[in-house]
């Protein structure tokens, strides 16, 4: 509000605010002018605001001197100026060829990177060479070192059976993790038995990798962790370790799943899950169903592409927004089609005929306009049992080329619509598994990745791949050890007997990891800006992986 004018004699001062009666006993006086807002703003205000500036400026002037104080004291600022005053003499400036740094710094990390790869080829064909003189033995025993057992007694004192004695040391290598550079040891699922016939030859004719283990290391120190994951779900590791189990004893770690065997064992694909919803479902039918579906997303990778169907008297996407295409089967997007199947419910009559036709109409449309993998091309159908005629939606879509195999798997104990589901799959170049409890799932579910990978093992296609960078969040869950980005190189193990190589029979993976800061030791930090190597940094991750 502009202030009134008041007279010189009263308490208030030459000026007051409007709304403030003024004690002026005389006549009323005119509205006051811009002129009197400013004299008496500057009069009242202005004083104080410069002695607050007066305050803060010495505030500050004395922090700053306090902050200077402190950083001469502890910094060591003065003694490195001395110190390079000393040397300065002797110092010159050497210009940078950038061009230059950047191709060395490419030869030292491909004969780095080429080294791991020569380790791995030679485990891929130690493998191969060990199976093909290896007769497979059914009545087989076999005492190996299982990492779970190892170091462990029983009531009485005695070594536990697969166990024994296993000398352990802590390691700066492997993380100071205690291990034995001597010696591999095997880690086997919770839900496969350790006493399996085909565990116990594999366990046998792999023995002879300790030998290219050791021999490896020898050449190259810088190595980490090596191993064979068997298609039968042993898992064999250099140096070995003492395997610790969850807070229930389970191990649910399985090579299987791990993205360097499933990327080495079968090639790129395009998958449509198709789900069985309708009322014959409920219950314990649908937990497996959903179970078998995470399994399946949990064989996926960064190179696949899936969407999921879910049909009763009607199909419906899982989510609405993937309709009609396929998506990247990344973290995020098998992250969320779990979250989805979570919410699944069952109700009506199960129509698969219709569902079929979608799946189909996906995979041919992906094709035709080239997105997905390029690849292969395969339904997944998760049912309790196939009721209606169905076999012309297959002379329709597929037929006679059978370019999408169709896997099949009937949930619960009921077989009576067994032989349709069976037929479905097995007209179709695909594999036809009973699914009746949930420990069943995961072999069951196994399955598939055997039959894709036969092209590849008949045609002896020995690729080499290397992972994305990823967080090794899985192996040593139970180890006290910080997280790594790390990438794994690995390579697919064949047969090699006469009898079964056109069979195309898949034996396992061999790889090894290569943890990113070892590369990163190879860049010239002192050469390279801090803006520049961080730069590098990023471009290495990316280069890893091509």
């Amino acid at each position: 509000m502009l202030p009134a004018r008041v007279e010189r004699g009263d308490h208030l001062g030459r000026y007051a605010p409007m709304g403030i009666a003024a004690r002026s006993k005389g006549p009323k006086r005119p509205k006051s002018t811009i002129r009197d807002t400013f004299f008496f703003f500057f009069e009242h205000f202005v004083p104080r605001v410069f002695c607050f500036a007066l305050s803060v400026q010495k505030w500050a002037e004395s922090f700053g001197k306090e902050i200077a104080s402190l950083s001469a004291k502890y910094s060591g600022a003065e003694l490195l100026q001395k110190k390079y005053k000393d040397v300065e003499g002797g110092l010159k400036m050497e210009e940078v060829d950038g061009e230059e740094l950047v191709k060395t710094f490419a030869e030292e990390m491909e004969k780095m990177l080429g080294r791991k790869m020569k380790s791995v080829k030679r485990l891929a064909e130690a493998a191969e060479d060990a199976d093909l003189y290896h007769e497979y033995n059914d009545t087989l025993e076999f005492e190996y070192y299982n990492s779970m057992l190892i170091n462990t007694v029983d009531e009485d004192g005695n070594p536990l059976p697969l166990g024994g004695d296993f000398p352990l040391e802590k390691n700066e290598h492997f993380s100071k993790l205690p291990v034995n550079t001597q010696q591999s040891n095997i880690q086997v699922p919770t839900n496969v038995y350790n006493r399996d016939t085909d565990i116990l030859n594999g366990a046998y004719m792999s023995e002879a990798l300790n030998d290219v283990f050791m021999d490896n290391f020898q050449k190259d120190p810088t190595l980490t962790w090596q191993y064979f994951g068997s298609s039968s779900g042993f898992f064999r590791l250099y140096p070995g370790i003492q395997w610790t189990p969850d807070e229930n004893g389970v191990v649910t770690f399985d090579c299987r799943n791990r993205n360097w065997y499933i990327q080495a064992a079968t090639s790129p694909k395009d998958v449509v899950i198709v789900v069985d919803v309708s009322g014959s479902m409920k219950g314990l039918r649908l937990t497996i169903a959903k179970h078998t579906i995470n399994t399946i997303l949990d064989t996926l990778g960064e190179n696949d592409f899936v969407n999921i169907i879910a049909y009763s008297d009607y199909v419906r996407y899982l989510e609405p927004c993937f309709k009609g295409i396929l998506v990247q089967a990344d973290l995020d997007n098998r992250e969320h089609f779990k979250l989805l199947i979570d919410g699944l419910h069952v109700k009506g009559e199960g129509k698969v005929k219709k569902a079929m036709k979608e799946s189909f109409k996906i995979l041919n449309e992906a094709a035709a306009v080239g997105q997905g993998s390029l690849c292969n091309q395969a339904i997944m159908l998760i049912t309790d049992g196939a009721m209606e005629d169905f076999q012309d939606v297959f002379e329709e879509f597929n037929w006679p080329e059978r370019r999408v195999r169709v896997f099949t798997y009937l949930i619960g104990r009921e077989m009576t619509f067994a032989e349709n589901v069976k037929w479905i799959a097995c007209n179709n170049k695909g594999y036809y598994t009973h699914i009746s409890t949930l420990a069943d799932v995961q072999e069951n579910v196994m399955e598939y990745l055997h039959v894709l990978s036969r092209p590849m093992v008949i045609n002896h296609d020995h690729d080499i791949i290397w992972t994305e960078a990823y967080m090794d969040s899985v192996l040593f869950n139970s180890q006290a050890q910080s997280l790594l980005l790390m990438t794994s190189v690995a390579m697919p193990v064949f047969s090699k007997k006469k009898e079964t190589l056109s069979h195309g029979i898949l034996l396992g993976v061999v790889g090894t990891d290569v943890a990113l800061k070892e590369l990163m030791r190879l860049a010239p930090r002192y050469k390279v800006k801090s803006p520049s190597f961080t730069h590098a940094s990023s471009f290495i991750s990316t280069m890893t992986l091509d």
